[in-house]
């Protein structure tokens, strides 16, 4: 059975639910509830095991906080012997404007603390990511309070739509692997 390991980057909280840096955990959150699993406090992180097609997806939500993120990957990673290649990272990011998703199989942290702290902890940055694009309306000096904020009520609606098309390049990911699926996501423009 082919082994996986999806990481929803985000800092766990009450405080920090449902805003834009936390769209890692909601993304993991709906792929687990889509498969009927449920995310359990375990070492390091959230954790749930879904079975799907053959294949072994060890879903997690670092509880190390966004800059710590590495530590709870590399554990996982490691604990359940999944290859680097078989590893699917989401995170947001400020480039990307709302209705984009951008997937690669490598690539640096581009300022992302989260990623930073991956690519620390494995010395690679080549290793699977998905960027959700949050866009950057934000005002000079403001970039962490705008990251930090709950979405916009006009945003809610492309934000949900976002989160399904990302469970489903879950699937498609652990399938049909990384290049078709970046053939049909990267191109998409998903707009409510």
């Amino acid at each position: 059975m082919s082994k996986y390991l999806i990481v929803g980057l985000g800092n766990s909280g009450n405080e920090y639910a449902n805003t834009r840096h936390n769209i890692g955990f909601d993304v993991i959150n709906a792929f687990v509830q889509k498969h009927g699993a449920s995310l359990r406090v375990d070492r390091l992180a959230y954790v749930a095991e879904v079975k799907w097609k053959g294949r072994q997806l060890t879903c997690i939500c670092p509880t190390t906080f966004m800059n710590l993120s590495g530590k709870a990957f590399r554990y996982w990673m490691d604990k359940e012997k999944v290859p680097l290649e078989n590893t699917l990272t989401i995170v947001d990011d400020i480039a990307l404007p709302l209705d984009k998703l951008r997937l690669r199989a490598s690539g640096t942290h581009a300022g992302h603390n989260g990623l930073k702290d991956i690519q620390t902890m494995l010395g690679t940055d080549k290793y699977p990511k998905l960027r959700f694009g949050i866009g950057n309306n934000y005002s000079k000096g403001m970039q962490v309070d705008f990251v930090l904020s709950k979405w916009l009520k006009n945003e809610v609606p492309t934000v949900q739509l976002k989160i399904q098309k990302c469970v489903e390049v879950i699937e498609s990911f652990v399938t049909a692997g990384i290049e078709h699926t970046m053939n049909e996501v990267n191109k998409l423009s998903i707009q409510a």
